[in-house]
């Protein structure tokens, strides 16, 4: 390397949890205190069992994606911090969610900068054939009626392209996620509670492969003791300084 070259930019890693999307108004549904939690009913219309075998628990899924606030949503100062922050060259940003939401491509962020560990609420899928399609093309089919679409290309029953209770993660898009982890410089874990496996166990393996992990959540978390850095209070008002500092 020449003397004068500047060093390559680093390689930050956030896993982003359902806090940071509480902040654009979305609710935290799958945490322990969401509406999955203690509605076991509605826990009902994200359990892939039940939405496979019961047309009732399917209908009322499809009115409950008409109406998710995540459609309305948009992002907010902590995403738009991210965004920034990949955009300034300082850092190469890849951003490894468990929000279905899809603010974090909305701020900004390239798609290949974002592993969505869940899947995304903007997409359906077949169950049959596997055909991916916009999730507003079946929701106009249901304003317009269908109250249970299914696959125009095979008939068989459609969903979210979102992991659903009772399914596995993409064996891919995780492998992806443990090598993005092991090969960064700083990871930060924001609005997260790192109490959900395997998404949590993350945070320590970016710890045991040396890179500087920073803790960004309201209430305190297993790894808080591995972490070079915690940060406490509204994420909206703590990351975007934390990610400036980073720039610099």
């Amino acid at each position: 390397m020449n003397s004068g070259e500047s060093p390559p930019a680093p390689t930050v890693v956030v896993l982003s949890g359902a806090g940071l999307s509480t902040e654009s108004g979305i609710p935290d549904y799958r945490g322990p205190n969401g509406l999955w939690r203690r509605d076991p009913d509605a826990e009902k219309l994200v359990t892939y069992s039940f939405y496979m075998h019961d047309p009732e628990i399917r209908r009322r899924s499809w009115r409950m994606r008409r109406d998710n606030p995540a459609f309305r949503a948009r992002p907010n100062s902590g995403h738009e911090a991210l965004a920034r922050l990949e955009r300034s060259g300082a850092a190469r940003v890849r951003v490894i969610t468990q929000n279905v939401d899809g603010l974090h491509q909305l701020s900004g962020l390239p798609d290949d900068a974002v592993l969505e560990l869940h899947g995304s609420i903007r997409s359906v899928e077949c169950t049959g054939c596997g055909a991916r399609s916009a999730m507003a093309e079946a929701l106009a089919r249901v304003d317009a009626g269908e109250d249970d679409p299914d696959c125009r290309g095979c008939g068989s029953i459609l969903k979210s392209a979102t992991v659903m209770f009772g399914q596995s993660l993409d064996p891919d898009v995780l492998g992806e996620a443990v090598r993005l982890t092991q090969e960064c410089e700083v990871f930060l874990a924001v609005g997260t509670s790192l109490q959900v496996q395997p998404a949590a166990s993350l945070a320590g393996l970016a710890a045991r492969h040396g890179a500087r992990l920073i803790v960004v959540n309201a209430e305190p978390t297993p790894y808080d003791g591995l972490a070079d850095q915690v940060v406490r209070g509204s994420i909206g008002q703590v990351l975007p300084p934390l990610l400036d500092a980073l720039r610099r």
